[in-house]
């Protein structure tokens, strides 16, 4: 009986579908053979893609392959930010951990946190350059709302300027004039006599034989301006989570604006020409004119003006000016911008504000820089006029 229904199994495994009863371990042999060949195929796709995207980089002009450079030095920068923001956060976690907010020992904790996360910030800003550069100049000037070790540390950023590249002026002329600097100017001195985290300042001759001063931006900067400004978005955002007290998007959202005007000079010039209509009234005051046939959103060209900073005594006294004169003028200009017009310029510090002797006698008050301005309507007047107050009385006590 065992021996027949062993027969019978037999010649019914022999009879079956193989596709019932086969099972393996091993895949056959054309299975194994394609999935060795997909790496290679990956590869191979990989090569290609990366062939037509040469291919199409060398066939461009100057601006796409720029601005494919931008892309991915964004993406260079975006993991920067991303590494600096973390260190940071996790630095102030691990440091304050277990600590309570009013203890004496989170006092001192907190104080050489600040400092080298300020170091970090200024070091991440430093490598990427541009608007990071613009950002920590203003974060720098938030004295009220960050700790004085970030105050002291950002100072360094206030001066700090980009390096251009070869030929980057050639570049930029021709793309923005179709012309290069010699063929526009009669002389064009290549050394910066003004550099900034935005735009370099470079002394020129027309060829009607005027002086010009030439403001020139990085060839760059509006390419990278929306990537820079959504990793920034999305760093700071990182930090309030982590950390919500130390909320800083509201910065960011301040500033956004501001640096979209700031990178467009043909909204300079027309700043310039408005604030020279507001002050029309004053013969001591000056606004350089724009040579709007030499000026474009990344070129700004306007009268060249010889002067001394408003800070500097000697210099004013040299040319036998009153530093009473001078700072009564000063005052009168910035009053009327306030009190009157509403059209202030907002970045008024010694370098933009120069003296001069005037052809009527005693001092000219020059206005330069004209990129950023605030309108102040009446329910600023009053809050301002009382800030003032408070620093006269201050300035008078000492």
């Amino acid at each position: 009986m065992w021996l027949a229904l062993r027969s019978l199994r037999r010649r019914t495994l022999r009879n079956a579908a193989p596709w019932r009863f086969t099972f393996t371990t091993q895949a056959p042999r054309e299975v194994r053979r394609k999935r060795r060949r997909w790496p290679w195929v990956m590869l191979g796709g990989v090569a290609a893609l990366g062939a037509v995207g040469g291919v199409q980089y060398w066939k461009a002009d100057f601006v796409q392959r720029r601005k494919v450079r931008a892309g991915f030095e964004g993406i260079a920068r975006f993991i920067r930010s991303v590494r600096v923001g973390l260190t940071i956060s996790l630095d102030y976690w691990w440091t304050l951990r277990g600590l309570e907010e009013e203890s004496p020992e989170y006092a001192a904790a907190i104080q050489p946190c600040h400092q080298r996360s300020a170091d970090r910030l200024v070091a991440g800003a430093t490598r990427n350059g541009g608007l990071y550069i613009k950002l920590g100049q203003g974060l720098g000037s938030f004295n009220q709302a960050l700790p004085r070790q970030y105050i002291d540390t950002l100072k360094v950023l206030q001066d700090m300027a980009l390096t251009r590249e070869y030929k980057e002026l050639d570049i930029l002329f021709l793309e923005d004039f179709g012309k290069t600097v010699d063929a526009l100017f009669k002389r064009f001195n290549c050394v910066p006599v003004a550099a900034a985290s935005l735009a370099q300042v470079f002394r020129a001759t027309t060829h009607q034989e005027q002086e010009v001063a030439v403001k020139v931006q990085y060839i760059d900067l509006r390419h990278r301006y929306e990537g820079d400004i959504l990793t920034l978005k999305l760093l700071l955002k990182m930090v309030a989570y982590m950390h919500p007290k130390f909320t800083l998007s509201w910065i960011l959202d301040e500033m956004k604006d501001t640096l979209a005007e700031e990178l467009d000079f043909e909204h300079e010039g027309h700043n310039l020409e408005q604030c020279a209509r507001d002050l029309r009234y004053f013969p001591f005051v000056y606004v350089p004119k724009v040579n709007w046939e030499l000026t474009t959103k990344r070129v700004l060209t306007a009268e060249w003006i010889d002067g001394c900073k408003a800070t500097d005594k000697q210099g004013i006294e040299r040319r036998g000016l009153a530093v009473a004169d001078v700072s009564k003028k000063i005052i009168t200009v910035f009053s009327h911008q306030i009190f009157h017009s509403g059209f202030v310029h907002a970045d008024p510090h010694p370098g933009n504000v120069l003296i001069r002797q005037s052809p009527l006698g005693g001092a000219e008050v020059v206005l330069l820089d004209h990129g950023l301005y605030n309108s102040l309507t009446e329910k600023y007047v009053p809050s301002v006029a009382s800030r003032l107050h408070v620093i006269s009385l201050r300035i008078a006590s000492q």
